[in-house]
């Protein structure tokens, strides 16, 4: 917008300057060559009524006046040959203007040229004595010095144009800028309600129209705010008050399932347990995703690596329980990437990742983690595959909505939130999650992180 108005202001500053310096321009170009024709005439018009005296002293007069004009102005003059006035200057050479002169006793100008004028202008004037043509005065004037004036002329007026759109430019930049500053300001407070900062605000400046629409979006981000708080505040509440009954509830049923001998009770109180569980993880899960768009704690550089390893350390025995092992793949031990993260975002998103790569894996499977750059140069990645039954397309393009759940190979005990949970912490941290085919068959988990400048 700020170039459209520079561009507007600019063409306006240029129509006005055409419409006041071209015809002031055209009109000195006329006033130069009306100037010149008429004292180039002037001087044709002296000389041919010397000539057309005929006597001894006008011819003499003539011939020292054509001569010293001529050398003064680098110009020529001609003069027709007459028996009475037998002047040693050049003779014209029979033309249609020194016909028109001699014959009809017409004076004629030539600027060689139709567009301003050419190299030489020629006029001829008629010598006449007592009404009688008698012979012909010819001036050949170079225009050498014309043109050079002319683009003096224009030259300046040019440049006196391009200075003056230059400063129109500045003027309008600065204008501009001005102008449009309340509505970069909403922009940045729209750009920031997309990133999920509920809390921005735009300052009520600028004309009526942009402050009115100031304080619409700041009374809608004030409503939003408040909605999305209320909600997180219930779902955070809610999610807290059902895991003290659920815990009480999975206890009630072991002492159940500890005193009961019949199998087909036991049976069914192992399923109820199982279901309490699931409900459990369901519980919270809500609890960490209402957490996580909070946002209430800010990214800073974490050790990858060091991260990877201590949560690897966590779910090897749980592993090594099913035969699964855990591979950890990557850069070298002295290169330990810094990513730029909340504190604890990284904990949870390996939980989730490892819990669902362990939940597919068959008995003796391998899941291999892996460390290294992306891409770009702030850019490292952290991935995850798994040798299970993998996804199709459909699948994939369902996996992180709310309360999804895929076919596992221990069943469908999870709470649906996982990667969900996933996408919402590292989206937060600036990251990216992805999900692609794994090498020989599986599901492999990309986690695209901004990686932290280095000091020192």
């Amino acid at each position: 917008m700020i170039r459209q108005l520079i561009r507007s202001y600019v063409l306006l500053v240029a129509v006005a300057i055409g419409l006041f310096t071209l015809p002031v321009a055209f009109t000195l170009t006329a006033q130069l060559r009306g100037d010149t024709e008429v004292s180039v005439e002037r001087e044709a018009t002296t000389m041919a009524l010397l000539l057309g005296n005929a006597d001894t002293a006008s011819c003499q007069a003539l011939e020292e006046m054509a001569k010293a004009y001529a050398a003064e102005t680098k110009d020529e003059v001609q003069v027709t040959a007459t028996d009475r006035c037998a002047a040693d200057l050049p003779r014209p050479e029979r033309d249609a203007a020194l016909a028109e002169a001699l014959e009809r006793g017409a004076e004629t100008v030539d600027w060689g040229s139709d567009f301003i004028w050419g190299r030489t202008l020629v006029i001829t004037v008629p010598a006449k004595e007592g009404g009688e043509v008698v012979g012909a005065v010819r001036i050949v004037y170079s225009t050498s010095g014309l043109t050079h004036r002319l683009w003096t002329i224009w030259g300046f007026r040019a440049g006196l144009a391009v200075a003056v759109l230059g400063v129109a430019a500045l003027l309008g930049a600065v204008v501009a800028r001005r102008l449009t500053a309340p509505l970069r300001q909403l922009n940045d407070m729209a750009s920031k309600l997309s990133d999920g900062d509920l809390t921005a605000r735009s300052p009520v400046t600028g004309p009526q129209e942009t402050q009115t629409l100031a304080r619409t979006l700041n009374q809608a981000g004030e409503r939003l705010d408040t909605l999305v708080a209320s909600q997180r505040i219930f779902v955070a509440d809610a999610s807290h008050q059902l895991r003290t009954p659920l815990t009480a509830l999975r206890l009630s049923l072991d002492n159940i399932a500890d005193g009961v001998d019949d199998e087909f009770v036991r049976e069914d109180v192992e399923q109820a347990t199982a279901e309490v569980v699931r409900m459990s993880r369901l519980v919270n899960g809500l609890l960490v995703l209402a957490r996580a768009e909070a946002k209430v704690t800010a990214a800073e550089p974490l050790p990858l690596r060091d991260i990877v390893a201590e949560r690897l350390s966590v779910w090897r025995p749980a592993a090594d329980e099913r035969g699964v092992t855990i591979a950890l793949r990557g850069s070298d031990a002295d290169d330990r990437p810094l990513v730029l993260a909340s504190p604890g975002h990284l904990d949870q998103v390996l939980d989730n990742v490892l819990s669902n790569a362990l939940e597919v894996s068959p008995d003796g499977g391998t899941i291999t983690v892996r460390t290294g750059p992306g891409a770009g140069a702030r850019e490292v990645v952290l991935s995850v595959a798994d040798e299970g039954p993998g996804m199709s397309d459909a699948e994939k393009s369902r996996a992180f909505d709310r309360f999804w759940r895929g076919q596992g190979l221990t069943g469908r005990s999870g709470s649906g939130l996982g990667l969900a949970v996933v996408r919402q912490l590292v989206t937060d941290d600036g990251g990216t999650v992805t999900l692609t085919d794994a090498p020989g068959g599986g599901l492999c988990v990309r986690i695209a992180l901004r990686a932290a400048p280095r000091t020192g």
